[in-house]
């Protein structure tokens, strides 16, 4: 166990001064904690040999000052933006070694759990190939790699019986510790491959070029891209976006031709506004070159004619405030899917002459107050949509010329579906996926034309899974304010007891992005553990339409916090977890959420696990030279206006660790990550670990190769996840 690090009463008398009278006792408060800064860590610290002790992060004062308002930010000093400095990085590989030695005791149960883990992986997975023009394209991975392998077949296999090798990560990540290949794309011949490439885990992508009838590497290289790549049809000419090095966003997009000097490269588009991200995609019908400018609350398209890739973009209409749409080209006609006077979004078509006059489009699809249309497919003969209605996708195909309309079903009570690739508009075949938190994800096929689905391929969990041993619900807390929360649940029938078994929540709500209720094998490892796993549908995600997003941002923040701790006492006074048990889990902004759980309802938990948590809210938002700041503004507000700073500072996790008691809390980053930058977990730990008043163990695994989304392998992932769950099992006596 750790030995809690207690700060000093001078100390904590001072840090209490300051909030309450800055003017008078700024001074003084820096005097105390720069004289506190540099006595001897060892003064601060009881030793006991046979414990490992934490590592203490030196205070290093450094006064922040907005709005009158001064707060001191002792560990500030941990942000280093070259990922040189020694200090840091010796703070960083002891915190490392700091949770190998208090989890040393657990290596066995992680390498257990890591084979568990790994075990139920097909060694030998295909993906379900997918037609584009001549060829179908497949991936899969073979015995001993950690990375797929892209082929293609002819799609006259009995002509040409060859498969030919288009790229191999494996291969091309030899000598790298992180290897990511984010994106590639075949040219409009057929003949050459665009692909990039990312060794770092910044999301800085250098793109490369490939002939695939010489197995030719072309010399030129294009680095910091967003890995954005859009074919022109001449079969010579791509589109490609730059990031800005500083900001991490992407901003401008060039043309390249085949053979050219990148210097040399066209700048077609530059984003001047630092609150849109630039992007360029191929339209499915294959006719434009699209480039698509995005903020948290509008868009903006400009279509290039991908037969003259030589010409000026075309804005298909001109960005308006508040006014998202996505577009959808189908020859001479666009459809649109926009919430233009329609919050939970409506589709709409029009002429392609008359894109920017929104008199003249036409409603296809009416919005309705309780469903969200989140996703749109247009093929030639029919519509296929995305809907949410009630918390739950759904699937539902239109004939465009009857406009008769049929909605797929699905078996479970709780699941998730959405489109899956369907790159050919001439087809009445919809390929779609689903999951459910028993069903491992699925690949599925509907005749849109006679009806009835095929199964083209459902995920292999080796090993003996079953899924009638599990159970899903669908269940509704209630909050503070009386609003209904959806709970999605699962758990082993055998192992379900009423009010005794360990309980692990999981969340996110933010961005609208929706918690879907879908497969996990490696919950399989809690699950036949006893556990009963929970997903709250904070507000914050869409999953009860847009304004369950709308309640759940800005200055409404707060909801998605208090539905968590809501959902947490509800699901123990129902039984579905021993209120000695409960462990919370939250991932990036999710990790925010852990944050202020820890700091307002410590008491409800016997863990907190915080994978890449954005904890130092206020700071950060200050500060629009790190990394995705300013494209943030619309989610958190701007804390240049006073009613945002105060609101965010008064939850932000970091600036809110108090002197009280905290539950264990496990928490992970990387030291490139370009989303959540290294410095704010880290700095949150070393907070909690000065403040608290327990005994309860903080740990920090940094990996020093990678980013936000962890290792980059396959297998390697695990590891993590092996080290997580050792550390929840740990803490509650459970081995094998």
């Amino acid at each position: 166990m750790q030995i809690p690090q207690q700060d000093t009463t001078g100390q904590r008398f001072v840090m209490t001064k300051v909030a309450q009278n800055p003017v008078v006792t700024i001074v003084t408060a820096l005097m105390f904690l720069i004289l506190a800064a540099c006595k001897p860590a060892e003064e601060n610290t009881q030793v006991l040999t046979s414990i490992p002790q934490p590592p203490v992060a030196v205070k290093i004062p450094k006064l922040l000052t907005i709005h009158d308002d001064p707060r001191i930010d002792e560990y500030y000093w941990i942000r280093d933006d070259d990922r040189k400095d020694k200090q840091v990085l010796d703070l960083l590989k002891k915190e490392n070694e700091y949770t190998r030695q208090v989890m040393a005791h657990s290596e066995a149960l992680q390498d257990s759990l890591y084979a568990e883990l790994t075990s139920r992986l097909t060694v030998d997975d295909q993906t379900v190939p997918i037609k584009k023009q001549d060829y179908w394209y497949y991936r899969e991975f073979r015995e001993g790699g950690e990375y797929p392998v892209y082929l293609r077949r002819p799609d006259d296999f009995d002509r040409r019986n060859d498969i030919e090798v288009l790229l191999d990560a494996n291969s091309l990540s030899k000598g790298h510790e992180f290897y990511n290949l984010g994106n590639w794309a075949v040219s409009s011949g057929q003949n050459l491959i665009a692909y990039a490439e990312d060794f770092v885990s910044r999301r800085l992508y250098t793109i490369r070029v490939k002939d695939l009838d010489g197995e030719k590497l072309f010399s030129e290289q294009i680095p910091n891209t967003s890995g954005d790549i859009a074919w022109a049809n001449d079969n010579k000419t791509f589109f490609y976006v730059k990031r800005d090095l500083q900001t991490l966003l992407p901003y401008q997009v060039y043309r390249h031709y085949i053979g050219a000097d990148p210097a040399t490269d066209a700048l077609i588009y530059e984003e001047t506004d630092k609150k849109y991200s630039t992007h360029v995609y191929k339209s499915r019908d294959l006719g434009f070159v699209i480039i698509a400018s995005k903020s948290s609350l509008s868009s903006e398209y400009r279509l290039i004619d991908a037969n003259h890739p030589e010409q000026e973009p075309m804005v298909f209409l001109d960005r308006e405030a508040e006014h998202e749409y996505t577009i959808h080209p189908h020859g001479k006609v666009f459809y649109i899917r926009t919430n233009w006077q329609a919050k939970n979004f409506r589709l709409m078509k029009v002429n392609r002459q008359d894109t920017n006059d929104k008199d003249k489009w036409v409603e296809v699809i009416p919005a309705r107050e309780n469903v969200l249309l989140e996703d749109v497919e247009v093929f030639d003969n029919y519509l296929a949509v995305n809907e949410r209605d009630n918390g739950q996708t759904m699937l539902r195909v239109i004939d465009s010329a009857t406009l008769e309309s049929r909605n797929l079903s699905f078996p479970d009570p709780v699941y998730s579906t959405s489109f899956h690739s369907n790159p050919e508009l001439d087809t009445s075949r919809l390929r779609y996926r689903y999951s459910s938190l028993t069903t491992p994800d699925s690949v599925y096929e509907y005749d849109m034309q006679n009806g009835g689905t095929r199964l083209l391929k459902q995920d292999e969990v080796v090993g003996g899974f079953e899924p009638s041993w599990y159970k899903s619900e669908r269940i509704f807390a209630t909050a503070r304010d009386g609003t209904r929360i959806p709970v999605s649940i699962v758990y082993r029938k055998n192992l379900r007891k009423h009010r005794a078994n360990p309980l692990y929540i999981h969340a996110y709500g933010a961005y609208g992005y929706s918690s879907e209720a879908s497969f996990g094998s490696a919950r399989l490892s809690l699950l036949d553990r006893g556990f009963v796993y929970a997903i709250v549908h904070v507000r914050g995600g869409e999953e009860m339409g847009r304004q369950w997003y709308l309640d759940g941002k800005m200055l409404k923040k707060r909801n998605t916090f208090w539905d968590f701790i809501d959902a947490t006492r509800f699901l123990v006074d129902e039984g579905y977890g021993d209120k000695d048990k409960v462990f919370a889990s939250g991932v990036s902004a999710g990790g925010l959420l852990m944050g202020v759980v820890a700091n307002e309802a410590p008491e409800l938990y016997k863990g907190i696990i915080a994978h890449v948590p954005f904890v130092d809210v206020v700071t950060t938002m200050l500060d629009e030279s790190i990394p995705l700041t300013t494209g943030e503004f619309d989610e958190w507000g701007n804390p240049l206006d006073k009613k945002y700073y105060e609101y965010m500072l008064s939850y932000s996790p970091y600036d809110q660790v108090k002197a009280q008691h905290y539950p264990n809390i496990f928490v992970t980053t990387g030291l490139w990550d370009s989303q959540v930058q290294y410095y704010e977990p880290v700095k949150w730990v070393a907070k909690l670990r000065d403040m608290k008043l327990d005994n309860n163990l903080v740990l920090i695994d940094i990996n020093m190769d990678a980013g936000h989304g962890g290792a980059s392998g396959r297998y390697k992932r695990y590891r993590t996840t092996a080290l997580e769950y050792a550390f929840v099992l740990d803490l509650l006596d459970i081995g094998e």
